[in-house]
């Protein structure tokens, strides 16, 4: 990973007409695997886009599945029977295991395979080696911007692969996200720039919850202090969102658990070894979020400002 290079190229300036597995996007069949927290609205867009989709879930389908879509009744079922398939799932495991029941379907008619889940570098380098070994196109695409960028269609996609897949997927990316970047050719490069994304989301979350707490400490309105920030150089994702709409209103449903961002940090943390790059803060922080999962485990990602403030023992 450490000698990969990292380059972004818009997605509108790909050669769009250049050959890639899948053909192109007309009369294409889109299938598409887990309909969670985040894959039932990102599905739901695609089909509001127009887009022909065949989906499948292993935790119930047909209860899941976006009005205009059409009931999968399996992974093999959607192997078959589509061109191009997406994924969202929890993890690198997850990812493997189902792209391996892709490669045992019989009649197998898909081509390439999206993967909008967080997997880490590695898992996607190799998943991207076993699907590429078998004639299948595999996309790294992680998306960033939680369950509300994902209902609103304003997820943010980072993208690695070939350059004329992305440009291919151009209108599916532009249905399910605001902001499409090609960062690479290579599968797990796009998970890298994911990775250190989350990484900085959850040390802006962790800092903010205890910069706020000092401030209030000497009596100072928490909006207040927000108000100062905000139009200040401390200003972050925290203080600009995730304070004044989650933290500041009790509601605390960004959607995006403690344990996926427990996990994404520690995965960065992970990666972060194998590269050999500085990982003092990295260590500092992943340390904090496992702290946090310990004390709540079923708990929002902005939690953790209640976690800090050693409230999470009694809130009802």
């Amino acid at each position: 990973l450490s000698r990969c290079s990292l380059s972004y190229t818009p997605v509108n300036m790909l050669a769009e007409n250049q050959p890639a597995n899948g053909g192109t996007t007309l009369n294409t069949v889109y299938g598409f695997i887990g309909l969670g927290n985040m894959g039932a609205p990102m599905c739901a867009n695609l089909v509001a886009a127009g887009m022909s989709l065949r989906v499948f879930d292993a935790a119930g389908t047909a209860e899941r599945t976006p009005q205009g879509a059409v009931v999968g009744d399996s992974i093999a079922d959607l192997a078959a029977n589509t061109d191009t398939i997406f994924l969202s799932l929890p993890d690198g495991k997850v990812t493997h295991a189902v792209c391996e029941e892709v490669l045992l379907a019989a009649d197998r008619r898909v081509s390439r395979i999206v993967d909008f889940s967080t997997t880490g570098p590695e898992a996607a380098g190799a998943i991207g080696a076993k699907l590429g070994a078998a004639g299948i196109t595999f996309v790294d695409a992680p998306v960033s911007g939680g369950r509300a960028g994902a209902v609103a269609g304003s997820l943010t996609v980072i993208a690695s692969g070939p350059g004329g897949d992305v440009a291919q997927l151009s209108a599916a990316f532009d249905a399910v996200g605001g902001n499409t970047f090609h960062v690479g050719a290579v599968p797990g490069q796009a998970q890298a720039v994911k990775l250190l994304n989350n990484f900085l989301s959850a040390t802006a979350m962790a800092a903010t919850s205890e910069a706020v707490l000092f401030g209030q400490k000497f009596g100072v309105d928490i909006s207040t202090i927000l108000d100062c920030v905000n139009v200040s150089s401390g200003r972050n994702t925290a203080s600009a969102d995730k304070f004044p709409n989650r933290v500041v209103t009790g509601s605390y449903d960004a959607g995006f658990a403690t344990a996926l961002m427990t996990k994404d940090v520690a995965l960065y943390l992970e990666q972060v070894r194998v590269a050999g790059t500085p990982e003092n803060i990295g260590a500092v922080v992943s340390a904090r979020w496992n702290a946090a999962l310990t004390d709540m485990p079923e708990s929002d990602f902005t939690e953790i400002y209640r976690h800090i403030a050693g409230e999470s023992k009694t809130r009802e």
